[in-house]
């Protein structure tokens, strides 16, 4: 007849997909989850919670269905544009799986207007939306305060929401008087001052505080406890080690004051490594190409996991290193852990490789010597192991390092770092608290291994006219 084929709208969800993608998302919600949905009549949501309990997935569902049905804008931050992209993968799947229809484009532009925009933490890319706005891992972005101020601005109208939700990182950390309620305080006379209680017991159930703001204090054993069956307390007591199940699962900040690497320090290092790091692709077959990588390898004990780290040397003066992959593997026997080793050589042009060779670790090495036979051998010694805290704090301390934003066991790790004194008491060492009681900081062990190539006085040479560090070697 000639007439043309009407396209069909591109983003659309009729009212049959919104009504499918509602009760999926009731369908689907745990007991602990509901908590957080029945808190949407709040404008302020603030959550500190558990890893591993379904929160970026839940806030995905919760913000697509309530986009699909009121052409609301929303807004997703995250410590890393790549973190952010796990709020998209979470839509897409969500629609998909349940209508059969695929969304594209980023912004996510529904046929009904409203926005989804997936941002990292560069503020200059996020001051310009309004919507209702989540904030991912919020306790972990450096400069919050910046962040906190654009992002309050995209949420300024009353029907806007914000929702903040975050494992704890230190106290210290500039997000920390949002949730204690001292930011309420400031430029207030102190007749208005309010003091919030911001205790497990206080926060268990959610609170409407005392600032308008509704906190909630989540713990992976209150969300066992509440029905979520998921995971179980047993299996993860024996996958994290104490200090690190404490601080990512039972939501206790961590003390750092006594660190040889604070979050502050660790922050300067920290970025959104989509958006500078251009040069390194992480989905293909070669993700950097035939560019130089050094390889830290850390064995794994009795409840550790086995962590290796790939990272890029400075290519010019006045370069930097990059951590470009971290992997941490549990339960692998010597020959697992060799055979996994040699695929990430075989993914990369490794120029240097150091194992820890001392205890379990030389049977880990011998095998690794068979494919790499350049690899070090490190072990362990109160000087050796000064040598490897005093190189890496040099590269740190000078922001001749990076590593991406959203990596928080990364800076966890090394957060764990302190200064200790030796069993005779007579010589100054460094422990990543390696007992059974409070983990063992592999990753940040893997780090230094492979920062063992570089000489500790050529932090000093980076940018000041001298030899680069590549001409060191």
């Amino acid at each position: 007849n000639g007439k043309k084929r009407k396209q069909p709208q591109k983003n659309h969800l009729d009212d049959d997909a919104v009504e499918k993608l509602e009760k999926a998302y009731f369908d689907g919600m745990f007991p602990h989850q509901k908590v957080w949905h029945d808190a949407l009549k709040y404008e302020i949501r603030e959550i500190l919670k558990s890893r591993q309990i379904g929160a970026t997935l839940h806030f995905s569902r919760e913000a697509i269905v309530d986009a699909a049905k009121t052409g609301k804008n929303k807004i997703f931050i995250s410590a890393s544009k790549n973190q952010a992209q796990v709020f998209k993968r979470n839509i897409i799947n969500f629609v998909r799986e349940t209508t059969g229809i695929e969304l594209r484009g980023d912004p996510i532009v529904l046929s009904n207007g409203a926005e989804l925009h997936f941002l990292g933490t560069n503020k200059n890319t996020a001051q310009s939306y309004s919507g209702d706005l989540y904030i991912d891992e919020y306790f972990w972005i450096p400069n919050f305060v910046d962040i906190e101020h654009v992002a309050s601005g995209m949420a300024i109208l009353d029907d806007r929401r914000i929702t903040y939700f975050s494992t704890p990182s230190t106290i210290n950390h500039q997000a920390y008087s949002l949730w204690d309620g001292s930011h309420y305080n400031q430029d207030r006379p102190k007749a208005e001052h309010i003091n919030i209680d911001v205790s497990h017991k206080a926060l268990k159930d959610g609170r409407l505080c005392e600032d308008g703001i509704w906190r909630q204090v989540v713990t992976i054993e209150d969300a066992i406890n509440k029905g979520y069956s998921l995971v179980t307390m047993e299996k993860l007591r024996k996958k994290f080690p104490p200090a690190k199940f404490e601080n990512l699962l039972m939501c206790q900040f961590i003390d750092d004051t006594a660190s040889i690497f604070p979050l502050s320090e660790l922050q300067g290092c920290m970025v959104d490594a989509a958006f500078i790091w251009h040069d390194y692709q992480p989905h293909k077959k070669r993700p950097f190409g035939n560019k130089p990588v050094w390889v830290g390898y850390d064995p794994s004990e009795t409840q550790d996991d086995a962590s290796l780290v790939v990272i890029a040397p400075p290519q010019s003066k006045g370069g930097k290193f990059r951590i470009l992959e971290k992997h941490s593997w549990q339960g692998m026997d010597f020959d697992g852990q060799a055979n996994s080793i040699k695929k990430i050589c075989e993914r990369f042009s490794v120029a240097f490789m150091a194992i820890d060779a001392t205890g379990v670790g030389a049977g880990v090495y011998q095998l690794v010597k068979k494919f790499y036979p350049s690899v070090k051998k490190i072990k362990y010694s109160v000087e050796v192991k000064t040598d490897l805290v005093l190189r890496a704090k040099q590269f740190f301390s000078k922001k001749l390092i990076e590593f991406d934003m959203a990596w928080v066991d990364l800076a966890h790790a090394f957060m764990t770092i302190h200064q200790t004194s030796t069993q005779s008491g007579r010589n100054v060492t460094y422990r990543a608290s390696r007992t059974s009681k409070t983990g063992h900081a592999d990753l940040a062990w893997a780090v230094m291994h492979a920062l063992d190539k570089a000489p500790i006085e050529s932090a000093d040479q980076v940018g000041s006219g001298k030899k680069s560090i590549m001409e060191t070697f």
